[in-house]
């Protein structure tokens, strides 16, 4: 039986969705070819229908998920607020692929790793655009914030996840996000 075009479409989607879910919860190597069309509610012997590899499928689930950020948040206190939350780092199924899975992500293919390299340039790109409309701020200073500011909430996210004491894990995301907002104050007065 065949299927329609519009349905291959559909279908792919649900794999896509499925696989970038469960690799972030799971990590890849946990999670197998048949647990991702479980998930999505297809056959296992349909897979190769709508990827070559489970390496095609991962490169391919990085550029899906990291196509549908945050494209309109430009503010990095604001992202950074709503990033270093309790919410998000609970929600590693659901959360940012970069801090699951950015560490995985190195011995991965090249294509995968080209796809969280092009998420990465987004995201700076993106929280640079901040600084776009003052004058005073240059492009620079903006880029270097970004930077900054993404590497510094990556790394609170990681560290928060993985300790097993709630206090210390609510510290390292609370005084990131102080500590970002400190830097923003401090650039913004610079000027």
């Amino acid at each position: 039986m065949r299927v329609s075009r519009e349905q291959v479409a559909i279908n792919r989607q649900k794999i896509l969705e499925a696989a970038s879910r469960l690799f972030r919860e799971h990590g890849y190597d946990a999670v197998t070819v048949a647990d991702v069309m479980s998930a999505a509610g297809l056959t296992h012997g349909g897979f190769y229908g709508y990827f070559k590899s489970k390496d095609e499928l991962i490169a391919q689930t990085l550029a899906h998920v990291f196509g549908q950020g945050d494209a309109g948040e430009t503010d990095l206190v604001r992202y950074a607020a709503r990033y270093l939350s309790s919410e998000h780092r609970d929600n590693i199924a659901g959360g940012c692929p970069t801090a699951a899975l950015g560490a995985e992500t190195v011995r991965q293919t090249p294509e995968a790793r080209a796809a969280m390299a092009a998420g990465l340039r987004r995201q700076i790109e993106r929280l640079s655009a901040r600084g776009s409309g003052d004058a005073a701020y240059d492009a620079a200073q903006a880029r270097r914030a970004a930077i900054g500011g993404w590497s510094a909430m990556v790394g609170a996210v990681i560290l928060a996840r993985l300790v097993d004491d709630p206090v210390l894990s609510d510290e390292v995301l609370n005084e990131t996000l102080a500590w970002i907002e400190h830097q923003d104050a401090d650039t913004s007065t610079s000027h």
